[in-house]
């Protein structure tokens, strides 16, 4: 059996060990931890890793998820890095700003991973799986960075994912993050767009927005 498999029987062991908290039950022991990253360009091997966030997803005792904490990383281009003008421009972000206070990949992965490592051992999980609005997009972008930074502990799963733009487009007939979030009622601030921190927030209400209303109507687990 792979490391990412679920083991049914390993499973029931671990419930005979005494109950965990009920997110190691909703998603195969999964936790969901939502990313963004903002980039100097579209290729994850080539073009500068800029900014990064993640935000945990808690759940309560209702079984409702919730944006639980944020981390957020301005983060200094690797070495040979590709960075085009057109990518600034679309983010905004100025690599020159004084107040910029950018982080290496190392440290800025290695900060983001204690956090949601702590994280999966808190809600008795055992593997966090990334949630991202274009998942596929942000997640190359942070396999790219974990392989440059030799990262032998990658807390997510490395392919596996939960994508908003494909829920969205399901529970609201949206696939746009502004739109998605508006059909859900989400307050949404186009200045505040494409800033790492600000997506991956909204993305988080996106996700627990559809997770809780598909539970309310009556999908797994039964209310």
């Amino acid at each position: 059996m792979s490391e990412f498999e679920f083991d049914p029987d390993l499973h029931e062991e671990q419930l005979n060990k005494g109950p965990k908290p009920p997110m190691a039950y909703r998603f195969r022991g999964f936790l969901p931890v939502v990313v963004d990253v903002e980039t100097g360009g579209f290729n994850a091997a080539t073009d500068a890793l800029l900014e990064i966030a993640a935000t945990t997803i808690g759940m309560d005792d209702e079984g409702l998820v919730y944006p639980d904490q944020t981390h957020f990383f301005r983060v200094e281009p690797f070495a040979g890095a590709n960075i085009e003008a057109s990518a600034l421009e679309f983010t905004g972000i100025k690599l020159d700003h004084p107040l910029r206070m950018a982080v290496s990949e190392q440290h800025a992965l290695g900060e983001i991973f204690k956090h949601v490592r702590k994280a999966v051992k808190s809600a008795g999980c055992k593997r966090a799986v990334l949630v991202g609005h274009n998942a596929f997009f942000d997640l190359g972008f942070l396999n790219a960075a974990v392989e440059r930074c030799e990262i032998k502990r990658n807390p997510f799963h490395p392919f596996s994912c939960f994508d908003t733009a494909t829920l969205g487009g399901l529970a609201y007939g949206q696939t746009v993050l502004a739109k998605a979030c508006s059909a859900g009622g989400i307050d949404f601030d186009g200045r505040e767009a494409h800033s790492a921190r600000y997506d991956t927030e909204k993305t988080a209400e996106l996700f627990c927005a559809i997770v809780n209303r598909w539970r309310e109507m009556g999908g797994w687990p039964p209310v």
